[in-house]
């Protein structure tokens, strides 16, 4: 078996060698397979004009800001570290050596997983339940965070003594703890559930304010749990999407919102206000980062063992599963989405209106805008099997 190189600085990829590698092996098969609408063609307004604040924002007593993501320490060669791993069964304690392998990669967590720390892990959970009996193998192992993952995630932040774990998302169907796993790790481990789409354990919604920096919404009305942490972790899914091209761990603080608060009617079960126009999306990307200005990211991890390509999830069609069989963790959530983005066999600096950010603005490329990290290649370091040896060409959602 070849060795894993392990040194930080020896393995990252510049734009030119990416789009070189995937010349043939990836972007050559996409652009064949996606035909950009004519309103793609281009980002139709330049720059970053924001939006105006909504006013329509339901209130709540305001709260304090959360946390801000400490600043990592990079290797002074790249200004951000991604961890990478090859890994291909769901086996929480063999996902528990590659993880601790992948933090060793990253300087350690000590810092972040103090004694006494609170944590909140956010997995992917999105869809319903009762689509389950009609999914060729399990919803875990096709569109939504597997929970042995996030188990093992919760075992090392408890052995390194944090007060508590608390595992969050806004659930579209109030079944999806118990039947998609977590509600048995959780019980296990003696840690909480909460579901951010209620305010419960408190009466009402919070105000978060997003900052100056704000393109949409000045602030988001938010469980209050997710002021209440030291430690913040988006734990994604791998999977294309037919807005934003990639979902992954920047997309997956979409969950973080109440959808009876973001919705345009009361028979909606998604969080409709968040979407702009169809055809060509400046409004889904920059809520995004609007989202992560309002409740920074500490970690995030991108589970790619098993999942699906052609679509998000069941609600897409011709989604079919793959398995990678591979995890990427960073302290810099828009590098570790910049990485997954081209193990994916995407260019994670393509500009608006190309593959894969065919129907939306490049929401990468607005969070570096917006200071939450780096999307360039060539500043990241990546310790672990490079993506040369990862690439998994991901076949991107088609629109009808």
């Amino acid at each position: 078996m070849k060795k894993e190189n392990r040194d930080p600085n020896s393995q990252h990829l510049t734009r030119r060698q990416f789009l070189e590698l995937t010349g043939f092996a990836g972007l050559s098969l996409l652009l064949a397979n996606c035909r950009p609408p004519s309103q793609a063609t281009a980002n139709p307004e330049p720059g970053l004009t924001p939006f105006p604040a909504l006013e329509d924002t339901p209130t709540a007593l305001p709260t304090a800001a959360p946390t801000a993501a400490p600043t990592a320490s990079p290797t002074p060669a790249f200004k951000s570290q991604v961890a990478t791993a090859r890994t291909e069964v769901y086996e929480p304690a063999q996902l528990r050596v590659e993880l601790e392998r992948m933090f060793d990669d990253l300087g350690g967590l000590k810092d972040l997983l103090r004694p006494g720390a609170r944590v909140g892990i956010k997995p992917n959970l999105t869809g319903e339940t009762w689509t389950d009996a009609g999914l060729p193998v399990p919803a875990t192992e096709l569109f939504v965070t597997h929970p042995a993952l996030v188990q093992a995630l919760a075992e090392i932040c408890l052995d390194a003594g944090v007060s508590s774990i608390t595992i969050m998302d806004g659930l579209g169907d109030p079944l999806i703890f118990e039947r998609w796993g977590y509600r048995a790790v959780a019980d296990a481990l003696g840690i909480s559930l909460v579901d951010l789409c209620l305010p419960a354990p408190y009466a009402s919604f919070t105000t978060f304010p997003v900052g100056g920096k704000f393109s949409v919404y000045d602030s988001f009305q938010l469980n209050p749990s997710l002021g209440e942490l030291d430690v913040f972790i988006s734990a994604a899914k791998m999977k294309c999407h037919s807005t934003t091209g990639v979902t992954l761990s920047l997309k997956n603080l979409f969950g973080i919102a109440p959808i009876s608060l973001y919705r345009n009617s009361s028979n909606q079960n998604y969080r409709a206000s968040f979407h702009g126009e169809y055809a060509f999306d400046r409004r889904v990307p920059r809520v995004i980062t609007d989202l992560h200005l309002a409740r920074p990211v500490h970690l995030a991890i991108i589970d790619g063992i098993a999942t699906a390509e052609g679509g998000a999830g069941a609600w897409d069609t011709g989604y079919t599963q793959v398995k990678p069989g591979v995890l990427v963790a960073s302290r810099d959530p828009v590098a570790a989405d910049t990485v997954a983005s081209a193990i994916m066999g995407f260019d994670p600096a393509a500009p608006s209106g190309s593959p894969p950010f065919l129907y939306a603005d490049n929401h990468l490329e607005l969070a570096q805008a917006a200071g939450l990290g780096t999307h360039l290649l060539d500043e990241i370091g990546i310790a672990g099997p490079s993506i040369e040896e990862l690439l998994h060409p991901f076949r991107p959602v088609q629109r009808t």
